[in-house]
């Protein structure tokens, strides 16, 4: 009921709705002030209710209140048949949108009165499929449920383009886990399916836009999801996901001012949603606008959107591009060596260790680290980082065995996965410390023609560093700091001030002055 009223109202331009996401953060028979709430939320009015059911009859009570005062501004209460609840979720919308003297079009009006779908029992599968976790037997298990619950939802109701459409994203979560090219092509199938059956909802345009970003990521092609997006974001105004996936493709795009708008736009429509403030914090990382992440991190622990030791992992990696690796220590020292929600936390982990040049301390990171994370360091399993360590210890012998058995593991992984330019790079530094000097540059320089700087904003600058860092492993310094020099300042994936400054694979460049150069342009491109 809830999730129907949000979306209803969600749809309407002259009301700003915040997104689920962020209102189930302040369930009921929880104490509440509301008036915090809405601070928090940044909106001046707050709908609550309740729904109960005995039998084939349905109770619904419902309130407007303005927090600012504490009045009530309206409520009602319906007692109808379990078949009208969609009548019942309309019919809310649209009393709240007249109390808030929201002007609605016809579309919209249209929008709000519409079921999406006559089959109450396919409709049952939907809301259980949506609304269910990931249990303890694992998430892949979870993840065939849903698409079970929504297969039969589709076979219940053909024309059911909502069910289609959480279809699609399930099988996108089963791609993201599993990297199983089969789920994205179903994804695709079913987003296909759904704007088939329905291309004047908004929901079905947002999940093709979904699947062709994620192709995009392997084809480099944004501009499908970029057209699909913005059909999507005119029927869907306050839609958090779709200013989100927005803000993604303007990072390859070259539009950092865009994606920084829209992800603040998202936070605004979405306070709460941690994957929002991961994204933006992010974008300003990018941005090379570190203080400024820094304060909204301190932001976000006040509000507790991040809790935690999360806190001093994200403070210590932004002191680390700020070229401070003892703050950086200090912070992560806070943080209980049993904290491993993601690979983030052994990377920053290994930096801290290897910017202060404490290797006995890398190499105690890099055997922590579990299995699951042990691609942490570049784009190769552990054994690059193994091989990093020794390789600035001048134990070429053991620099050389890691670097091989991390190409051995890394064409084992890949196998006939797709391949993005991530793959021709990361075998490139790794025959870079093999001393196959040609191969590297070739390898270096194929991933630079997959992804461009000008075809790819955000990964581009990357692959150029991996050129230069080939160079310099490989004696070519003047062509190493010639590239180097063309990412040293731009926003993208490219190396920090921090990284330039202290990492140890730099050191073939050090004591350059056209090396100090960059570095001490990169500390003034950061903010």
């Amino acid at each position: 009921m809830q999730d129907e009223i949000l979306s209803n109202l969600a749809k309407v331009a002259d009301l700003k709705v915040i997104s689920r996401t962020s209102v189930m953060q302040y369930k009921s028979g929880i104490k509440r002030n509301l008036k915090e709430i809405a601070q928090q939320l940044g909106v001046n009015n707050v709908l609550e209710g309740s729904v109960g059911r005995a039998g084939n009859e349905v109770r619904v009570s419902v309130q407007l209140i303005d927090a600012r005062t504490d009045t009530h501004l309206w409520a009602e209460r319906y007692d109808r048949d379990v078949t009208d609840v969609f009548a019942i979720q309309s019919e809310i919308a649209q009393q709240i949108a007249n109390q808030l003297q929201a002007k609605l079009s016809s579309a919209e009006k249209a929008a709000i009165a519409e079921r999406p779908t006559s089959d109450p029992v396919a409709y049952a599968y939907y809301t259980e499929a949506i609304n269910s976790w990931s249990d303890w037997e694992g998430q892949d298990k979870s993840l065939n449920r849903q698409v079970a619950l929504l297969e039969k939802a589709t076979q219940r109701d053909p024309n059911f383009a909502l069910a289609y459409c959480a279809l699609a994203t399930t099988q996108m979560e089963f791609f993201d886990v599993s990297v199983d090219s089969k789920h994205l092509e179903l994804a695709k199938k079913a987003a296909e399916t759904a704007v088939r059956v329905r291309p004047d909802l908004g929901e079905t345009h947002l999940a093709l836009a979904r699947y062709y970003f994620w192709a995009g990521v392997f084809t480099g092609d944004y501009d499908r999801a970029h057209d699909e997006l913005t059909i999507a974001r005119g029927k869907l105004p306050n839609n958090s996901e779709a200013l989100l996936i927005a803000a993604k493709i303007d990072r390859h795009q070259n539009r950092w001012d865009s994606a920084l708008a829209n992800l603040q736009k998202a936070n605004g429509l979405d306070p709460r949603n941690g994957e929002v403030a991961v994204w933006l914090g992010q974008t300003y990382f990018e941005m090379r606008r570190y203080s400024e992440w820094e304060q909204l991190v301190k932001k976000y622990a006040a509000k507790g959107t991040f809790k935690g030791p999360w806190i001093q992992v994200v403070l210590a990696k932004i002191k680390l591009a700020q070229g401070d690796p003892v703050a950086a220590q200090s912070l992560l020292e806070q943080v209980p060596l049993d904290f491993s929600p993601n690979e983030i936390i052994w990377d920053t982990r290994f930096r801290a260790a290897l910017y202060l040049r404490d290797y006995d301390t890398a190499d105690r990171v890099i055997a922590a680290t579990p299995a699951k994370f042990a691609d942490f360091a570049f784009d190769g399993p552990s054994d690059w980082a193994y091989g990093q360590v020794a390789r600035v210890r001048g134990d070429q012998q053991k620099a050389v065995a890691a670097f091989a058995a991390a190409r051995k593991k890394s064409d084992a992984w890949w196998g006939d996965k797709p391949k993005d330019a991530s793959y021709p790079a990361g075998l490139a530094i790794l025959d870079a410390g093999l001393g196959r000097k040609e191969a590297a540059i070739r390898e270096a320089q194929r991933a630079i023609d997959l992804q461009p700087i000008a075809k790819d904003s955000l990964n581009g600058p990357t692959w150029v560093a991996h050129l230069a860092l080939v160079y310099a492993w490989t004696g070519e310094r003047d062509r190493a700091l010639e590239q180097l020099e063309k990412v040293a300042t731009v926003p993208g994936l490219a190396p920090t001030y921090g990284d330039l400054r202290f990492n140890p694979c730099w050191d073939d460049l050090r004591g350059d002055p056209r090396f100090d150069k960059i570095v001490a342009a990169a500390k003034a491109a950061s903010r």
